[in-house]
């Protein structure tokens, strides 16, 4: 029977009204109003303000405005003993920087369950005055309690929750613990606790989490932790206990997460963990492993990470694996042998064979295919004997064509010039390397690269993109301002040096951490360094060294040896150092860049060679062009006429290296004097023209009206922004044409026109797209804005992402066009306040509304583009019914009725994937969220299009003030379209015309791709 929704409706007021009406007629007893007071001054609370007749919080912290992200909450009970009287029973106060104690005042809290303290700044010690209590849970996460832990605390026998996690604890654990009968979750992680694990807590039989990573322990795993059947979760990463990891683990049936690491003793085999069924995550990394890895890991049914890196595994990966849910696989640092199997490379996985013994891995080998949806790391997987050969697989030509004497590597940053003992030398930047998982790296034309393996765990990222880091606004030097990471393992090599002895020196700094008085100040970072495979610093902590966080300081090798022309440097992390400060996933090597040299004064930018000199000169020349046209496009904006451009055309001469001038005689021998024959299109901007010129090229011209009032600005802006950016999914621009009174631009034809003319243009226009091409043709698209936002020199927003102003060349690849409206995106602010320009339809809410511009405004067309995709239909012109005025309000209604697969182009649905379909909805769906926070960025889009990232679960928005917003402008426009078809004011206008409207200038309109003289297949205005 179907229940009334109202129904619900009443049911939950009525419980809040009762809760209310139970609470006002109840009573908090002053005494514990009063200790409430005492324990906020205790914890060094300066605001505090409590409402004890409702239990509300108002005001509490050190400053007037709390923390974002904090909490503040006073849990009260008032059915207490079939009590009148309520009393309070729990205390969450987090991530408010408290200085603080703990308060000895808890007593006088007689019913108090639940103490959660985490992520504050409390010091001192835990008061023994707290076994009296009768708590259930105690949390004091991330703090700077010290001391030892009070054996008294085993007296609490109603605790099941003990987290004392990132604090300052020392000594022996006290054995009293194991008296804790009812504990579940016991978390010791990251303290200074010594001795062994008490073996009283082999009765601590209700166990289900239990984590001691970095501490200072000794003895061996002890065999009692199979006496805890219902554990879930184990973690010993760095403990200090040493191996073998005992016999009878496999007892733990109920395992979901086993992880050891970097534990000593003798060499061990694989441990049987055969009744572990349900794992989810598996590591056992440097634990002295030996043998082979048991064939039943390999078909483990939900394992999603296996981590074995650095034992001594031998043996070779089966051809039968079960990859169907693993996502992370890591095998580095063994001596596996044997092929690579092809059942490893699973779409969207991440898997890492570095520091192996595998076959080569050749060009023409399968793993070697550059159309592979997945991370592959196999640096140094072969040995060949030919030690370039082995750092870099999948090579035609692994000789060197020059060897170098110096290597400057910016970790994290963009390419950087910087003195060094009075010589300009050039530190090569990796920030636009992506990702880290399992990744390999390889500047073809320095000769140097980076090898990066691991997963930052229990983030809540399956894909970890961001493995750079950047602090631009500190008091820092660009060289220490930003830093690359890993959460394993992370190698730096060059391998064409010249053979000799090199001063290696190593810059770091602290960029995750704080230097005040906050919890954000508490983290440490401590990891192991190699060079040439030889330990040089063992729990390097950078803070330490530098005294303080967010402070440069390096480290010097000197008389480093290169004999087989390559260098490594490698950054381990051996499981210390804290692993949630600032927040969840903060651990692992981290390096700002690295300076090799063997003689300087062979490093200067003006001495090192040919090759680099030519690389430089290109690269700045490319930059001047780049600042000249906005150069340019600034004056033009002071000097609107024609006659001002005619009088700045001079200053378009530099960009002639770049971008071709034409002569208006050119442009007219090309077009056969502006032929009508030849007129492909026409937009906003004015008609465009199919050219081909003297070589035989073909292009398409682009013709500035004479009526247009947007031209001479557009023109400009256009060839200001298009002339820096090259990328397979943007449109090629020849050149253009200022000559007389003409204005005219010259791009590289397209063969297949525009996306929108292909998706719904005219019947005899339009292309028969499969869904693989539509895939691949959403991809593309996000490619192309994800080198836009955040791959390109300068950082552009494009402003009218629509299917009209993606063209397709004749494989059907989509390339963006129309950079008129496109603005600089000022990285250093959160937002662009600016006039509005675009199409209804395709603007996000808060751009057109507000003008409020960052690039999630083209994340937000860009879902409707792929909205566009999947349905072969228009946003604009799409109206199923009176309750939706176009494809986005459909699709929101589909989402909440759990009908997405309506969306899908009929003529798709018998051989479409609809997993596929379906992600590729839900992706649209997120783009397009009222919220621009919720948006993804998108690199993060292309990862979750290519199967590399988790698309996350968003509840479906019901109808309210933010979605009315998505489609006010539609609505608007269609009552304004109603008025005038009853008024006959207006004559009737076509929908395409009406539904394509735009606000400012836009240089393309609705009808753009539609042709003037009907040819198949041709290009469209750009």
């Amino acid at each position: 029977m179907m229940v009334p929704k109202s129904f619900f409706v009443f049911v939950v007021l009525a419980v809040d009204c009762f809760i209310f009406f139970r609470f006002a007629d109840s009573k908090l007893p002053q005494e514990e109003v009063d200790a409430l007071q005492q324990i906020t001054r205790t914890l060094g609370a300066v605001y505090w303000k409590f409402n004890s007749d409702s239990c509300v919080v108002e005001m509490f912290g050190i400053t007037e405005k709390p923390p974002r992200g904090s909490e503040g909450k006073i849990g009260c009970d008032c059915n207490v003993e079939n009590s009148t009287i309520c009393h309070v029973v729990r205390i969450e106060f987090k991530q408010h920087n408290l200085p603080g104690v703990l308060p000895r005042e808890i007593v006088k809290l007689p019913f108090l369950k639940e103490v959660d303290l985490a992520y504050n700044y409390l010091h001192g010690n835990i008061p023994r005055e707290w076994a009296s209590t009768r708590l259930t849970s105690i949390s004091l996460l991330v703090n700077r309690l010290s001391g030892e832990i009070p054996a008294e605390l085993g007296n609490i026998t109603t605790l099941t929750e003990l987290h004392l996690e990132a604090n300052q604890f020392s000594g022996a654990i006290p054995s009293q613990l194991g008296m804790l009968s009812n504990l579940q979750s016991l978390m010791l992680s990251s303290n200074q606790l010594a001795g062994t694990l008490p073996t009283t807590f082999a009765g601590l039989k209700n166990l289900t989490n239990f984590r001691i990573n970095d501490n200072n322990l000794n003895g061996t795993i002890p065999d009692f932790i199979q006496n805890w059947p219902l554990l879930e979760r184990l973690e010993l990463h760095g403990s200090g206990l040493q191996g073998p990891i005992p016999a009878k683990i496999s007892l733990l049936s109920n395992l979901k997460e086993l992880r050891i690491s970097d534990i000593n003793g003798p060499m061990q085999n694989f441990p049987d963990l055969t009744n572990m069924t349900g794992l989810v995550r598996l590591v056992l990394r440097n634990c002295n492993i030996a043998g082979e890895i048991p064939s039943y890991v390999w078909m483990a049914p939900d394992l999603q990470m296996l981590d074995l890196s650095f034992n001594k595994l031998t043996g070779e990966i089966p051809d039968d694996t079960n990859m169907e849910r693993m996502r992370f696989l890591f095998l580095s640092g063994n001596m596996l042998s044997g092929k690579l199997p092809e059942s490893i490379l699973k779409d969207g996985s991440n898997v890492d064979l570095s520091y192996n013994n595998l076959t080569w891995q050749g060009p023409e080998q399968h793993a070697c295919r550059k159309t592979l949806n997945m991370n592959l790391n196999l640096f140094r997987s072969s040995s060949t004997g030919n030690p370039l050969q082995e750092s870099l697989p999948c090579l035609k030509d692994s000789i060197c064509s020059k060897y170098s004497k110096c290597w400057f590597v910016n970790a994290g940053g963009n390419d950087l010039t910087m003195e060094v003992k009075n010589k300009s030398v050039l530190y090569n930047g990796d920030a636009n390397v992506d990702g880290g998982t399992a990744k390999l790296y390889t500047d073809h034309d320095s000769y140097w690269g980076l090898s990066s393996t691991g997963d930052f765990m229990d983030d809540d990222d399956f894909q970890n993109t961001r493995y750079t880091l950047s602090l631009l606004s500190s008091n820092l030097s660009e060289l220490y301002s930003t830093a690359r990471r890993s959460p394993i393992t992370l190698t730096y090599f060059h391998h064409c040096l010249d053979n000799g002895n090199y001063l290696v020196t190593l810059h770091f700094a602290e960029l995750q951490f704080t230097n005040d008085e906050t919890y954000t100040s508490l983290g440490r970072r401590k990891f192991d360094i190699y060079i040439q495979d030889r330990l040089v610093l063992k729990n390097f902590d950078i803070e330490e060294e530098a005294g303080g966080a967010q402070k440069p300081t390096e480290r010097v090798f000197a008389n480093v040896s290169v004999i087989n022309h390559v260098l490594e440097i490698r950054l381990y992390w051996a499981g210390k150092g804290t692993t949630r400060i600032p927040q969840r996933g903060s651990y692992g090597p981290l390096i700002s860049a690295i300076s090799v040299y063997s003689d300087v004064k062979y490093c200067s930018i003006h001495e090192s060679g040919k090759t680099k000199t030519v690389a430089i000169v290109i690269g700045v020349t490319v930059g001047v062009l780049c600042v000249a046209s906005i150069v340019i496009l600034g004056l033009l904006r002071w000097k609107s006429t024609l006659r001002a451009i005619r009088r700045n055309k001079g200053d378009l001469a530099g960009i002639e290296v770049q971008t071709g001038i034409f002569t208006l005689k050119q442009i007219k021998a090309a077009t056969n004097h502006f032929d009508s024959c030849n007129k492909i299109g026409e937009g906003g901007f004015g008609p465009v023209y199919k050219g081909e010129l003297v070589d035989g090229t073909i292009v398409a011209i682009k013709q500035l009206s004479s009526k247009s009032r947007q031209g001479n600005r557009e023109f400009l802006n256009e060839i200001g922004m298009i002339s820096c950016l090259q990328h397979p999914n943007l449109v090629k621009l020849h050149g253009c044409c200022i000559e007389g009174d003409q204005l005219l631009l010259v791009y590289e034809y397209l063969e297949n026109n525009s996306l929108a003319r292909a998706l719904f243009g005219p019947s005899y226009s339009r292309l028969n797209l499969d869904w693989p091409t539509r895939l691949r043709i959403c991809i593309g698209i996000a490619k192309g804005l994800a080198y836009l936002h955040e791959e390109s020199s300068l950082k552009i927003v494009h402003r009218d992402i629509k299917a009209t102003n993606v063209l397709l060349d004749g494989e059907l690849n989509p390339k963006i066009s129309d950079f008129g409206l496109a603005k600089l995106d000022d990285e250093e602010k959160t937002h662009i306040t600016t006039r509005v320009a675009g199409t209804i339809g395709y603007m996000a809410p808060e751009y057109a509304l507000w003008g409020y511009l960052t690039y999630k405004a083209d994340v937000y067309s860009f879902g409707v583009v792929a909205l566009e995709i999947i349905s072969g239909r228009s946003n604009n012109d799409y109206v199923p019914s009176e309750t939706c005025v176009c494809l986005l309000d459909w699709a929101c209604h589909l989402q909440q009725s759990g009908n997405l697969m309506e969306l899908v182009d009929e003529k798709l649905r018998s051989e479409i994937d609809g997993k596929q379909a379906e992600n590729m909805v839900k992706i649209a769906l997120l783009c397009t969220n009222a919220s621009p926070s919720v948006r993804p960025a998108m690199s993060e889009v292309v990862n979750m299009l290519e199967g590399r990232m988790g698309i996350p679960e968003l509840i479906p928005e019901p109808s309210s003030y933010n979605e009315d917003l998505r489609f006010k402008a539609m609505r608007d426009m269609r009552k304004q379209q109603q008025n005038q078809s009853l008024s006959g004011s207006q004559t009737q206008n076509s929908t395409q015309n009406s539904t394509m409207r735009t606000f400012g200038s836009s240089s393309t309109s609705g009808n753009e791709f539609y042709d003037i003289n009907p040819e198949p297949r041709s290009s469209s205005s750009t």
